[in-house]
């Protein structure tokens, strides 16, 4: 009647990376730096059209007062925060925003309410970047053709809406095969620009001085107004700086400190400092710094900009794979309803596709490039979102750093709250644009923040409601023990979220077919704290009576649940079973509008629409449809 055992899938390791060290830098370079490393097409430019008014007003304090708040950004925000310390702040190996979130809450325990809250907001925040990177990154590689051909203007937007097409159409088919080329590809675009921006440094070598955060701080004080406009700008080159937290799983912390440490911010530098000097011996420059560092020949501008267009696809591919594996963590946590998650590696679990997620971007990227029209005018729409995820990550990095790794309240504080307040001036200053785009981003995250928190709610109320109708599970042992039912051969797996009581199934398999299976299991799938459940998935087993077993199968919040494959391990604990003699009863819940809702009533019609399109449960959790058994029962909402 106890506890028969547990079995663990496979031996509790921490996340470990496959690859070389020299594999695993590469590849970061490819992934991690995309966005990062494509904001050198903008980032100046707009920057110090901000601080010159426009280009009017350009002069030296202006240019080294930009370029000074570049380098520290890159240097406070990216380099200290992320890449020194939040790399630290893992789970498992695993990073990210809802990582972070999945261990403050762990170590809150029931007070974590707020903290979920954060994680929704920063998650949301993320899916309004995702919709925004490729239309700003792709718009402003294309428009260099314009320095080529003065007269290509008119076939700009068009161009981008057909590269952005063609990129959201073969993602379904993975990019396991040309992930491979992302780090030499990328590795050579840094190279390139670091190259550029250093011939045109020598050309005006002082402008090194900008290294003197000073001449930051001078700008600021005396520029008032400009000055703070201007730090909205100056953050657009630090936009991908998050993304060295959340791909921490894919390759590791010293892979990803070695790049940047050793060629990306180098070359960012080099770039910045390139354009710095650029502009300060002509003016006319701003323009379009970045491409008027290369030479004025077709021969070689035509090359740079085929470089930088597929320097931004593979920026934008790291977004869209990510905003995947930000979903499938969201619906993992119960924070979405399932979706039906295709696989498109047999050797990587993370290369993944969602359609529904895929379609949603793809029509969001192309309203933005047709609504917006060029790079300047949707560069003001970006920082927000990106400002608003780091402010949350900030924020839930100081709890872990408390709570995890039990240092005193004040000295976590002492070490965060620069951060912080360094994130909030650069989310004021954003929020200044907020009339020229910068409300889009907000408007996405609210109707997601929306979506998540309705979710949330509905789901715990229905679970309420079923739980006054359900019976304790022993109760229902006892007297089908007595033999006061039919027994007929096989055996029955009841999937349930609450162990202790009959499953909703169970009690209406009993009431209309009067007979039960030899063998019932009572299985409850779990989504742990930690990212990956090494193996695939841990099992164990308590029999509870001579034919009655309750199972628990644990998977983490970054896998995909494969229940037959999780159940087979079972046969470790003696516990074996036939697939083709087995049935899965699931409950599917027919929702219906009760006459005193608990839920305002968009509220509860956009649950029962969420509910109706979730993704059915015997495809998500990869049962084989042949061998499930559906009774559905109806709950009032």
């Amino acid at each position: 009647m106890g506890l028969v055992s547990a079995v663990e899938t496979s031996e509790e390791a921490s996340h470990k990376h496959t690859g070389s060290f020299t594999a695993l830098t590469l590849g970061s370079i490819g992934v991690v730096y995309g966005d990062i490393g494509t904001s050198p097409l903008y980032a100046f430019r707009e920057a110090a059209h901000a601080a010159t008014q426009g280009g009017e007003n350009v002069t030296p304090a202006a240019i080294l007062g930009v370029i000074s708040l570049i380098l520290w950004a890159l240097i406070i925000v990216v380099t200290l925060k992320y890449v020194l310390l939040l790399l630290r702040a893992d789970n498992k190996g695993e990073g990210g925003t809802l990582t972070l979130m999945a261990l403050a809450q762990r170590a809150l325990g029931r007070s974590g309410i707020p903290i979920v809250f954060l994680g929704i907001v920063g998650a949301s925040m993320f899916y309004g970047d995702a919709m925004i990177t490729p239309a700003v990154s792709v718009l402003s590689a294309v428009e260099g053709l314009r320095l080529v051909a003065p007269n290509f203007g008119g076939f700009v937007v068009p161009t981008t809406v057909a590269i952005i097409v063609v990129l959201f159409m073969v993602q379904s088919h993975g990019t396991a095969r040309v992930g491979a080329l992302f780090g030499p590809i990328m590795a050579l675009w840094f190279v390139l620009i670091g190259m550029i921006g250093f011939v045109n440094f020598l050309s005006h070598p002082g402008i090194i001085a900008a290294i003197n955060p000073i001449y930051a701080a001078q700008f600021l004080l005396t520029h008032g107004h400009i000055g703070f406009v201007t730090l909205g700008a100056v953050f657009l080159a630090v936009t991908g700086g998050e993304a060295l937290y959340a791909d921490l799983g894919h390759f590791g912390r010293k892979p990803i400190q070695m790049a940047w440490l050793c060629l990306v911010l180098p070359a960012l530098a080099f770039n910045y400092l390139g354009q710095g000097a650029l502009v300060l011996g002509d003016p006319s420059a701003l323009e379009n710094p970045f491409y008027r560092l290369v030479p004025a020949s077709p021969f070689f501008l035509i090359p740079m900009v085929l470089v930088a267009t597929i320097a931004t696809i593979i920026a934008s591919q790291a977004v869209i794979t990510g905003t995947f594996s930000l979903t499938r963590q969201a619906v993992q946590l119960g924070l979405l309803p399932r979706v039906k998650i295709s696989h498109t590696s047999e050797h990587q679990s993370g290369q993944i596709f969602i359609a529904q997620v895929n379609g949603i971007l793809l029509i969001g990227v192309v309203l933005l490039v047709l609504v917006f029209e060029s790079s300047s005018r949707l560069a003001s729409a970006y920082g927000i979102a990106v400002t608003t995820t780091m402010v949350v990550d900030t924020i839930l990095a100081f709890v872990v750093i408390w709570r995890v790794w039990l240092w005193k309240p004040w000295v976590a504080a002492a070490l965060i709250v620069p951060f912080l307040c360094i994130d909030l001036i650069f989310l004021g200053a954003n929020l200044l644009k907020l009339l020229e785009g910068a409300w889009l981003p907000i408007l996405i995250a609210l109707g997601l923040i929306n979506l998540m928190v309705t979710w949330r709610r509905g789901t715990r109320l229905v679970l309420e409601k079923t739980r006054r109708t359900e019976v304790p599970l022993m109760t229902i042992v006892k007297s089908l023990e007595k033999g006061s039912v039919t027994r007929v051969p096989g055996i029955a797996i009841f999937l349930t979220s609450d162990p202790d009581y009959a499953p909703t199934a169970m009690l209406h398999s009993l009431k209309h077919y009067k007979a039960f299976h030899e063998k019932v299991a009572i299985l409850t799938i779990e989504t742990t704290d930690d990212p990956v459940v090494p193996g695939g998935g841990r099992v164990s087993i308590e029999q509870v009576s001579a034919s009655f077993t309750r199972m628990r199968v644990q998977f983490g919040y970054m896998e995909s649940p494969n229940v037959p494959r999780a159940l087979a391990l079972c046969r470790k604990a003696g516990w074996s079973f036939d697939i083709m003699a087995t049935s899965f009863f699931l409950s599917r819940r027919h929702l219906r509008a009760g006459s005193h809702p608990a839920m305002w009533r968009w509220q509860r019609r956009l649950y029962m629409i969420l509910a109706r399109n979730a993704d059915d449960a015997s495809d998500y959790f990869s049962i084989p449809s042949n061998r499930v058994v559906e009774i559905g029962t109806q709950v009032l909402i």
